[in-house]
């Protein structure tokens, strides 16, 4: 299978997701702050019509990287999604009237070109299809107390940084877990139709990360600065999916003189990414 339809659909997915973003973190900036985890954000949340539409963009770009995980390996989709920083401040450029800087551009740039050699040099293939469940039983504990490490360690913190950061990377692991399991649930419902998608573990499981990802998110975008949590979730996010990839779906990336240009490539991805969190538009204010 190639990879134009899994490209075209991730890159889909990516913008919505920067809408939703940049959606609900105005919303999220909008409702009284939290010092602990607090469920009830989201009944809060609900009476905000920017969120509902934030929410509503998160369900096309669910149905955008279903259809990619489903035609295209996990780990060449889910690194797609580092594209969501600079989308979501090119939207929020725009709905605020705020132009971005030249470093801004360059930043944009760097993360393009950087994503764009880093696939080219690492060439992901399909990898297997049926991920047994000896393989899953260690990824789901590992994903699960990583992020709850992470959560604790944050909501133990005061809003600032530190507690951003630490909410941003658990949101991250919570993202790459679903899609993770996205990927399978597609596969069942491909091989065994809607009857089998709706009895198999991994759907349920893919809508309880995602769930818990999107009480993390929400925490995390009132826990503190953009330069701490999106660089954590955007960079976490193409981390964790991409060594899910490998381990579970027995993805292969290319090795030997390949890892120069991949190296290259994180590298501007990276740089770019801090930039751009760095020098970030504020949502409430346009700054």
């Amino acid at each position: 299978m190639g990879v134009v339809l899994p490209v075209l659909f991730a890159l889909l997915a990516a913008f919505s997701n920067a809408l939703a973003t940049v959606l609900q973190r105005r919303a999220a900036l909008s409702v009284p702050q939290t010092q602990g985890f607090r469920p009830g954000l989201v009944v809060d949340l609900l009476r905000r019509p920017v969120w509902i539409g934030g929410m509503l963009a998160v369900v096309v770009a669910g149905v955008g990287q279903a259809v990619a995980l489903a035609t295209g390996p996990l780990s060449l989709v889910q690194p797609l999604f580092v594209l969501e920083l600079p989308l979501a401040l090119l939207l929020a450029s725009l709905m605020t009237g705020r132009h971005m800087t030249h470093v801004m551009w360059l930043a944009v740039g760097g993360v393009v070109v950087g994503l764009g050699v880093a696939l080219a040099a690492a060439a992901p293939d399909g990898g297997e299809a049926d991920v047994p469940l000896d393989r899953w039983v260690p990824a789901l504990v590992a994903c699960a107390g990583a992020a709850v490490l992470l959560a604790a360690a944050g909501l133990r913190r005061p809003v600032g940084k530190a507690r951003a950061g630490c909410l941003g990377a658990a949101t991250a692991v919570c993202y790459a877990l679903t899609a993770a399991l996205m990927k399978d649930s597609m596969r069942v419902l491909d091989t065994g139709g809607v009857a089998g998608f709706l009895t198999t573990w991994q759907t349920y499981g893919f809508a309880a990360a995602g769930v818990g990802a999107v009480l993390l998110l929400e925490h995390a975008m009132q826990g503190g600065p953009l330069v701490a949590s999106q660089p954590a979730l955007t960079l976490g996010d193409a981390a964790v999916s991409l060594l899910l990839g490998v381990v579970l779906y027995r993805e292969d990336v290319r090795a030997g003189w390949w890892v120069v240009p991949q190296l290259l490539g994180v590298a501007l991805i990276v740089v770019g990414v801090l930039t751009l969190a760095r020098r970030g538009i504020d949502l409430r204010t346009g700054r």
